[in-house]
């Protein structure tokens, strides 16, 4: 399942995972935000060598701020804790698994 990112648990989850992570950027008013959402919680549960996570924009925007996301849904792709690719809109599981490099 993902884990709720917050400013206060962003560094732990993401800056010192061990774990690639994939983090949902998405609002609870967001139709293709709910589009997508099923379709990441797959993604979590088929790869658990991934940690996925989710941003609720509404609850943290300096997290959206700090990283450019402008629209939402956002997947935004983490190694080391560096982004390294960004994916806007709702995208078919292929492609989420591409930006995951899985």
């Amino acid at each position: 399942m993902p884990v709720v990112i917050t400013n206060d648990n962003f560094e732990a989850e993401v800056i010192k995972s061990k774990k690639p992570v994939l983090i949902d950027f998405w609002a609870s008013w967001c139709g293709p935000c709910r589009m997508l959402s099923p379709v990441v919680d797959e993604v979590a549960e088929e790869h658990p060598e991934l940690k996925v996570g989710k941003i609720n924009v509404d609850e943290e925007p300096q997290l959206a701020m700090q990283f450019g996301v402008m629209s939402i849904p956002t997947l935004i792709y983490f190694e080391g804790g560096v982004a390294l690719d960004k994916s806007v809109g709702v995208v078919p599981k292929d492609s989420i698994l591409a930006l995951c490099r899985l």
